[in-house]
């Protein structure tokens, strides 16, 4: 492991863990689709985001794309990449640090997904494109702080390209695309206004975050800031051990993510669940079991449980919950455990359903053989 930028190491964050689980899950699956942090000032929510940057992985990508595009996954290559290397055998790369952009507030749409030099391409029939926060980002962290007071058109950009993987930008009818896969995530202050409900769904996870009332944690927060700004290299130094394998434990996830496997009955508990707890559409559905998948690989298991389930489902239902006469199911998430049980003897255990099955979620080449067969019990 490389040495990391001088920022407070993840690891050394105070309680918020919750919070950083999310961020850590995130980070194993990009595809979750993003976390969304709510609280007030001052409880370590940009501190979580820029220190998970510099705990990720180094990355391989095309030596000389502006893109991170990344050589093992062709099909995901940018116009440029896939022009300059589509018949090479041999493509150049190198290693890189996982990017972290800071989105901000005023950025403009043309700044975000980039811009397409019109006057070339049809002077000269050159198509160049010029990057935007979106190609910085990809297979990275994007971070929006303040996201409620970004536009919503931008907002709605950012949500769409986390979503699909891939930004493509059409003028005049020319059009270039390039990946966009990045862990998005957006925090806010609850007070300052709130998203759009149709925004809030679209992020897939959300945390609210309080700051902590112990006093004796609080004394920790103090006396671990104090050593960060008296010596930052020892204190880094300090830390990197637990860094390090807390590193090297979300690397191994990530490499066993596709086999994580659940079952139909898996998949009839959670659909179940979220029509009880009355959760609009399909979105959430698919966010709890990607989760549930991710902490299982985080945890080491190829397979699903009840407490992966649980987890994600308090992960990714707090900002979905409907107000008025839904509106004390907030306090009902402490209950999860004993909510999924009681699901699970109603639906009972049917054996001509329990088929496991690995996930088929995958796009692209990510989705190989092994990701869709179908293992009968």
């Amino acid at each position: 492991m490389s040495k990391r930028p001088a920022v407070y190491p993840f690891t050394a964050i105070v309680g918020q863990d919750l919070m950083r689980l999310a961020l850590v899950l995130n980070a194993i699956d990009m595809r979750i689709g993003g976390v969304l942090i709510r609280g007030e000032r001052g409880t370590g929510k940009s501190t979580a985001a820029r220190a998970l940057a510099a705990l990720l992985p180094e990355m391989e990508v095309v030596a000389d794309s502006p893109f991170n595009d990344d050589p093992a996954r062709p099909n995901t290559w940018s116009d440029i990449t896939r022009e300059r290397y589509a018949d090479v055998e041999n493509v150049p790369t190198e290693f890189s640090k996982a990017p972290f952009v800071d989105l901000p507030v005023s950025a403009t749409e043309d700044r975000v997904v980039g811009t397409l030099d019109i006057e070339k391409a049809i002077q000269r029939g050159e198509k160049h494109f010029e990057p935007g926060i979106l190609a910085s980002a990809n297979r990275g962290i994007l971070y929006v702080d303040e996201v409620n007071l970004l536009d919503d058109h931008i907002v709605d950009l950012l949500l769409d390209s986390a979503a699909m993987g891939v930004n493509v930008v059409e003028r005049e009818g020319i059009s270039f695309s390039h990946p966009a896969r990045f862990i998005l995530v957006g925090t806010m202050n609850p007070e300052e206004g709130d998203l759009r409900p149709q925004l809030l769904d679209r992020f897939a996870l959300s945390v609210d975050v309080r700051g902590i009332r112990n006093a004796q944690e609080r004394i920790e927060i103090l006396q671990r800031h104090i050593a960060y700004e008296e010596d930052m290299d020892a204190f880094q130094t300090e830390w990197h051990p637990v860094e390090d394998s807390l590193s090297k434990r979300i690397a191994a996830a990530r490499d066993m993510i596709h086999d994580v496997s659940h079952t139909q009955n898996d998949l009839r508990l959670i659909a179940s669940m979220m029509a009880d707890m009355q959760i609009d559409g399909h979105r959430a559905d698919l966010v709890v079991l990607k989760t549930a998948r991710a902490h299982a690989a985080y945890e080491g298991r190829n397979h699903i449980n009840d407490q992966d389930i649980a987890l994600a489902i308090k992960l990714a239902i707090p900002h979905r919950l409907k107000r008025g006469p839904f509106t004390d199911a907030t306090a009902e998430l402490d209950k999860v455990a004993d909510m999924l049980q009681e699901k699970r003897d109603e639906l009972g255990d049917d054996e001509d359903q329990m088929e496991t099955t690995e996930s088929g979620e995958s796009t692209g080449d990510e989705q190989s053989s092994s990701s869709k067969k179908k293992v009968t019990k």
